[in-house]
């Protein structure tokens, strides 16, 4: 490992350790048909999380392709194809897919963001792998997927459109325009060097931190714009959702990081994003709070599918809960801010929270008392630990 002199050897060692844990761990939850969610249980396969998830499988597939491993890599490839095989003949990508019972879910209201994952799982494999000519093997289906997208985003604005509960965090009232798949969205217009870029970028800016003095051109971001300045307050982070005359303030730290990861934040903001995640503490116990303030059941936000499974009550799952898949992106952004020593060490915390209960990669932790909860073997924390272990060691970038 370079670039940790901070680290103890403890700290190495539990590093190393994790690394094979995780391997392991990707290995056995490997099947015929690509990656599945968690680790075959009663309780997994009663709630379709043994299944092949549009999103997970697609953020499993950059650890597994960056770790060089031949099985995970071909595995990572499986994967791939085989949600593209179960492609809707509109061009989405599935929420997620049981092969065996030749089974395609796509969840109640929608769901954006494993479209938009699958994408940049495939150009990571063709820009890994450039001999094997991916992309254009899929060139039809990639060209299906963006085209759904397109279909999906503002034609003024040129943000992505959605409902409550299609994305990641399917049991949050977020809609409109949505700050973690609109900064996925420049992310893969990017990878495809599709030439509205820079205006996603443009209005993303004005739509999510709406703060600045300049008045927007456009006469709806203008009164988007009208409604946020005069009830939000400013902060260093993005809006979590911007809807008409409504919008989010529980501060999304997970789409904030992707946003700066992405360089949809300047350098200078990126800085300051971080900085404050920091002295919130959103990286305590462990890597890292997805939601800073959580939505109260007094909010007008609140909605009563939040109590599904009794989940999404304030500091648990998506309202504020710790996810260590998503303390893989943290580290990254960490990385690359050049906070490398931070990075190494924010790296042996998330190994920490893998290893509880004798290694069992907990699916997410209470946000204020640290408790594992949800499925164990989560597939997405070993795989994110490899990415954020490998964008340290050999500068991967996604």
């Amino acid at each position: 490992m370079n670039n940790q002199a901070s680290l103890t050897a403890f700290e190495e060692n539990l590093i190393q350790e994790c690394y094979s844990r995780s391997l392991q761990l990707l290995k056995g939850n490997s099947t015929s048909a690509g990656i599945i969610a968690c680790a075959k249980s009663r309780k997994a396969v009663d709630r379709s999380y043994a299944s092949i998830f549009g999103r997970d499988a697609a953020i499993c597939s950059l650890g597994m392709i960056a770790s060089k491993d031949p099985e995970l890599v071909h595995n990572a490839k499986i994967s791939i194809l085989t949600l593209a095989q179960y492609q809707a003949p509109n061009g989405q990508i599935p929420k997620y897919v049981k092969p065996e019972l030749k089974e395609v879910d796509f969840w109640y209201s929608g769901c954006i963001d494993a479209t938009l994952w699958w994408l940049i799982a495939v150009n990571f494999y063709a820009r890994t792998f450039p001999e094997e000519r991916f992309t254009e093997h899929l060139r039809t289906t990639i060209d299906h997927a963006l085209n759904w997208l397109f279909c999906q985003e503002h034609q003024g604005l040129f943000l992505l459109q959605q409902n409550e509960a299609s994305d990641w965090a399917d049991i949050m009232p977020r809609s409109g325009f949505v700050l973690y798949s609109n900064a996925l969205w420049y992310h893969v217009k990017k990878l495809y060097k599709i030439s509205t870029a820079d205006k996603t970028k443009h209005y993303f800016k004005t739509v999510f931190f709406p703060f600045d003095k300049a008045v927007p051109e456009h006469r709806r971001a203008r009164i988007l714009a009208h409604y946020i300045r005069n009830k939000a307050k400013c902060s260093n982070f993005y809006l979590s959702f911007v809807n008409f005359s409504f919008w989010g303030e529980e501060i999304d730290v997970f789409g904030n990081i992707l946003s700066a990861i992405f360089g949809l934040a300047y350098a200078s903001k990126a800085s300051r994003i971080a900085d404050t995640i920091l002295s919130l503490k959103a990286h305590r116990p462990y890597p890292i709070r997805v939601t800073h303030t959580p939505i109260q059941e007094k909010s007008q936000l609140w909605r009563p599918y939040m109590q599904r499974h009794k989940q999404n009550l304030p500091y648990q799952y998506h309202n504020g809960g710790i996810w260590p898949f998503a303390g893989g992106f943290w580290i990254i952004l960490l990385m690359k801010l050049g906070r490398k020593g931070l990075a190494w060490n924010e790296l042996g915390c998330l190994a920490e929270a893998n290893k509880i209960n004798n290694w069992e990669f907990n699916e997410w932790f209470h946000g204020k008392t640290g408790e594992p909860m949800g499925m164990a073997g989560q597939s997405w924390n070993a795989a994110m630990f490899m990415l954020a272990f490998h964008a340290l060691q050999d500068s991967i970038h996604f």
